[in-house]
């Protein structure tokens, strides 16, 4: 077989083979010894950053440490700075992986990994799509992500496209006009997989349901869907499972780490263990116990280039209490920092609390194909949603009744029907956003 997708991070200076080795020599560590492993490559990777990055050893204060916990938190502000001011005085931008975040969390920053760390990233994801028979260098990829719109750089990503074994469907209009075209290049060619966005394959999954097509029955040899980047929900996944007809698996990460959990074959949110560790922090930067929800915080244990230790990805989540420090679980992702509701009473509340109690209701007839949700002001909300017919005043009058019973009462909603929802540069649709210039802390 010819390894194209190898040889194309081979030839870029990742070096796959080896971070594959060194994977799997992680990965043969028993859980008895796995907790001094873990302890080993978090004293390794602060004292190299301490003793080579001066922004890193500026952010701490002194050049050793004692205690895990007294280390800052490192925020995505106090990366919003020159990336040369950031990086190990050991790299220059000519040695390493630069990439921008994508800025979902209202805080993109351009980044950096050596590409040693970017090479073990690649081992972790590879093994992970491993788990469902996914080969990068032989199974054919149906991807459902955004893609630049620019000459040059729709061309890139094309290229990249065509040497990772993949066929992009751009995602910025999803009508069913262009849904038809997405169906019939499932009839005419043999993809392994599906990878994107939520809300795009949801899209997809809702207009197979109309026209009552089973994916897999016009694509048999499709073996699996990962969806990522967007919240899946479970009556989601449900319709998914149904209509394309293989697996859903769910995938968190981020660009600027790797992947941070994965859906294991027994249904789990596996914590990946091996390239990152997880921590889970209350509001004063404390570990909370396995069970409770906190603030995500994530230390890379590869990246020589750039610090990302302690690092607040943006999320609130909770870890499992089976979980061990070989096999965390995520038991769940609430959603981000920044999506929270401040309401007229001083509650605070996930933002997401609107958008399931909301989802359960206009959805029902399948009349309502997506909708996002804002707080305009602090008892205001607007809900801007894309629907064959307009919502009728009964179905008003569910949804404030739902909200009333789960938030709290006298909140007021503004409807929009739109033709589309806006999204993200990337395609990504933003399910909840407060605009309110309160501080939620």
């Amino acid at each position: 077989m010819f390894n194209l997708f190898n040889l194309t991070l081979n030839l870029n200076g990742f070096p796959i083979k080896k971070a594959q080795v060194e994977l799997e020599k992680i990965l043969a560590i028993s859980e008895d010894k796995y907790q001094k492993f873990i302890e080993l490559k978090k004293t390794e990777i602060v004292d190299y950053h301490l003793e080579n990055n001066f922004f890193y050893r500026k952010l701490v204060g002194k050049r050793n440490f004692k205690n895990w916990t007294d280390l800052p938190v490192l925020t995505k502000k106090d990366l919003q700075k020159p990336l040369q001011e950031r990086l190990s005085n050991t790299y220059t931008k000519k040695s390493i992986f630069i990439n921008k975040t994508s800025g979902s969390s209202g805080d993109p920053f351009i980044f950096a990994k050596d590409k040693e760390a970017h090479a073990i990233t690649w081992a972790s994801i590879i093994y992970r799509f491993g788990w469902y028979r996914i080969d990068f260098n032989s199974s054919y990829q149906a991807r459902f992500y955004g893609i630049p719109l620019d000459y040059l750089g729709y061309q890139k990503e094309r290229f990249k496209d065509f040497l990772s074994k993949r066929y992009r469907f751009p995602i910025f209009d999803l009508s069913d006009k262009i849904l038809e075209g997405v169906l019939k290049k499932f009839q005419t060619t043999k993809f392994d997989y599906i990878n994107g966005y939520t809300s795009s394959i949801v899209l997809f999954g809702k207009y197979l349901q109309t026209k009552n097509i089973i994916l897999t029955d016009i694509c048999p040899t499709l073996k699996v869907c990962m969806v990522t980047s967007e919240m899946l929900f479970e009556k989601d996944r449900i319709l998914l499972e149904k209509y394309l007809g293989v697996p859903i698996v769910n995938e968190y990460g981020a660009s600027e780490l790797d992947l941070i959990a994965f859906q294991n074959l027994q249904g789990e949110w596996q914590v990946n263990s091996e390239t990152l560790f997880i921590e889970i922090l209350d509001e004063n930067n404390q570990p909370v116990p396995y069970g409770k929800e906190g603030k995500i915080v994530v230390t890379s244990l590869f990246n020589k280039a750039h610090p990302f230790i302690r690092y607040e990805i943006g999320d609130i989540g909770i870890l499992d209490e089976r979980s061990t420090s070989k096999k965390p679980i995520l038991k769940k992702l609430i959603g981000r920092t920044n999506d929270v509701a401040i309401l007229p009473s001083g509650k605070k509340s996930p933002g997401l609390t609107f958008y399931y109690v909301t989802k359960s209701i206009i959805e029902d007839d399948g009349n309502v194909k997506e909708f996002i949700i804002r707080q305009t002001k602090l008892d205001t909300f607007e809900i801007d949603y894309v629907s064959k017919i307009e919502l009728n005043s009964n179905q008003i009058l569910e949804i404030e009744k739902a909200i009333t019973n789960y938030l709290e009462p006298n909140l007021h909603f503004i409807y929009n029907r739109k033709e589309v929802l806006q999204r993200s540069k990337r395609g990504k649709l933003k399910q909840f956003e407060s605009l309110l210039n309160c501080d939620i802390s």
